[in-house]
């Protein structure tokens, strides 16, 4: 079993994690700038910010993976890449990273252009999408001896649209997870699932990949 740090573990994407993570025995510790008074039976939960990074590295501290789910929003919209980044060199070369990005670094298809880039893509999301793909950029810039992976959850994914957990879900590789409609899905237990799945079974060393139905 693995000991697992979750950062946003009270977001809509972390606490999916948290949950499905502790349901199969990990070792899991959800970080947030607070504690929320309903917790899931079995995590740890500290206070901790992306915005202190040397507090937030001392406190993770023994954990074997860390798991980014801090979208660029509200106040964080232009602070998350940047910390990302900051957090992944102070941590211990052996921890490896995941990070929970948006579906408009997907490709539209093999080879294709990018989800963020097609006139469809809502204008108001474009600094987030953009932001998230930064993060990716420097992953795969970085030093080779730093394992890590990142998700691009399908287009539908969100609070708004939680659905069930029914333990399945397709890899998409770079490229969006749309069914034979068009639709792009998945629950937030799922994309969980996708995410524990990797830890547990990695097949994305220094990868990204997309997850849909």
């Amino acid at each position: 079993m693995a000991r697992i740090a979750v950062i946003g573990g009270t977001g809509y994407a972390g606490s999916n994690i948290v949950a499905e993570a502790v349901e199969r025995g990990h070792t899991v510790v959800s970080v947030a700038r607070s504690i929320p008074s309903e917790r899931i039976e079995g995590a740890t939960y500290i206070e901790g910010t992306l915005l202190d990074v040397p507090s937030l590295a001392a406190e993770l501290e023994g954990v074997d993976v860390v798991v980014a789910a801090v979208p660029a929003r509200g106040d964080m919209v232009g602070q998350v890449r940047n910390n990302v980044a900051e957090l992944v060199a102070e941590l211990p070369a052996d921890v490896r990273i995941g990070v929970i990005g948006g579906a408009g670094g997907s490709l539209i298809a093999p080879g294709g252009e990018r989800l963020v880039d097609q006139p469809s893509f809502t204008e108001e999301y474009k600094p987030e999408a953009f932001e998230a793909i930064g993060i990716l950029e420097d992953l795969q810039g970085g030093p080779a001896s730093r394992d890590w992976f990142y998700v691009h959850p399908a287009g539908g994914f969100g609070g708004w649209n939680p659905g069930e957990r029914t333990g399945a879900y397709r890899d998409g590789g770079d490229v969006l997870v749309t069914d034979e409609d068009g639709e792009s899905y998945i629950s937030g237990r799922d994309l969980a699932v996708a995410v524990v799945d990797e830890i547990e079974t990695p097949k994305h060393s220094r990868e990204r990949f997309t997850v849909g139905y």
